[in-house]
């Protein structure tokens, strides 16, 4: 009698590693507004309109989070820590005033979220997910395009929400994570 295959390892990282890294790698770029690591006055108010906008771009991805949980509650305990993480990304970038980690997504949902961005949330899981993931997607591609043209520790922090921000796709797009 033949001995029963077992089922093939999953490839790539697993949600717990990525869920471990990613603050860990947050947390080794720094997420001062310290010196950039290039001369005085050298490309700042570029460089402040760079973190302005990714400050900007993680709210409104907090935002989009808010209103996904609030139209798909059953998803709240998968998207809670990615919600989180968004958070934190938003106050490294010296943003983070509309975002709340201790918000409700209800509370916050219905304040800061249009109908017309509650209306926009997909009417299944998995097309919310598929949601949320594009946008994640598309702004850690935006991101990345930046690192060329912002100072060192801006560019290290971008780089390093960037990927947080590819992990988080990597979670939304997991099927059974």
């Amino acid at each position: 009698m033949p001995f029963p295959l077992s089922p093939p390892a999953r490839s790539g990282p697993r949600r717990r590693s990525l869920l471990a890294v990613a603050p860990a790698a947050l947390a080794l770029t720094g997420c001062t507004g310290g010196d950039s690591g290039g001369p005085a006055g050298d490309g700042q108010p570029a460089a402040d309109r760079a973190r302005a906008r990714a400050a900007r771009d993680s709210e409104a991805l907090v935002e989009r989070y808010d209103a996904v949980i609030s139209a798909r509650p059953g998803l709240e305990g998968r998207l809670r820590p990615l919600r989180e993480e968004t958070v934190r990304h938003a106050r490294a970038l010296g943003g983070g005033r509309k975002a709340s980690p201790s918000a409700s997504p209800s509370a916050s949902a219905s304040s800061s979220a249009t109908p017309s961005a509650s209306a926009a949330v997909p009417g299944n899981d998995k097309d919310a997910l598929a949601g949320l993931a594009a946008a994640e997607k598309k702004l850690a591609d935006r991101r990345a395009r930046a690192l060329g043209g912002v100072p060192g520790e801006l560019a290290r922090l971008l780089a390093s929400v960037a990927a947080a921000g590819a992990a988080h796709v990597y979670l939304l797009t997991e099927g059974d994570a």
